[in-house]
């Protein structure tokens, strides 16, 4: 069984987000594609972060219809600070056997020895690349291992949704619909 892992702060989930996961199910020949919210990341300030409740609501619209993939709370249940070996620990203990994708932006790929227990984090999962607009690939640092996805590089962010919200600007072609409604209904990143 192939198993993706998407973490992330999806704050708001986008559709970069999505065409993210239908490049890994597509190119890793993945059975299931896991959404997993972080409660807090260890490199982001969450001062101005949705809250939880919301951000899964979001992921759950976005996601509704999508039989390979779904929304996984556990990060969000821990509470705390999310730490991605926590995680795909979680995940070989639940599926023995199962290989184990985890998909990463392009920036973090130096950055993995700084990840928690990095030499545990590399004997769990496979690193998967999402390329961003504008960076070249980088190889993995040892003992790191896996590839960079050939997808649908989309240059739109969490933080430039953000941005247009407290500007007034459209969200509709970035964000499904039913996201972008939800967002407007909750008065989201007005603020």
């Amino acid at each position: 069984m192939k198993l993706g892992i998407f973490g992330g702060s999806f704050d708001p989930v986008h559709l970069g987000h999505l065409l993210v996961a239908q490049a890994a199910v597509e190119e890793l020949g993945l059975d299931r594609l896991y959404f997993v919210p972080a409660a807090q990341s260890p490199f982001k300030s969450d001062s101005h972060a949705a809250p939880a409740a919301m951000r899964l609501r979001l992921l759950r619209l976005a996601l509704a219809g999508k039989t390979n993939c779904e929304v996984d709370d556990q990060e969000i249940r821990r509470g705390g600070i999310s730490y991605t070996v926590d995680t795909l620990r979680d995940y070989a203990g639940r599926f023995p056997g199962a290989e184990l994708f985890y998909l990463i932006g392009a920036d973090n790929v130096a950055k993995l020895p700084e990840w928690r227990e990095p030499t545990e984090l590399a004997r769990l999962a496979q690193f998967i690349v999402v390329p961003r607009p504008g960076l070249s690939e980088l190889p993995f640092p040892a003992p790191f291992r896996g590839k960079y996805l050939k997808g649908f590089p989309l240059g739109v962010s969490s933080s430039q949704i953000r941005a247009r919200v407290r500007s007034g600007l459209p969200i509709d072609p970035l964000v499904p619909e039913a996201v972008a409604a939800a967002i407007r209904g909750a008065g989201l990143y007005l603020g």
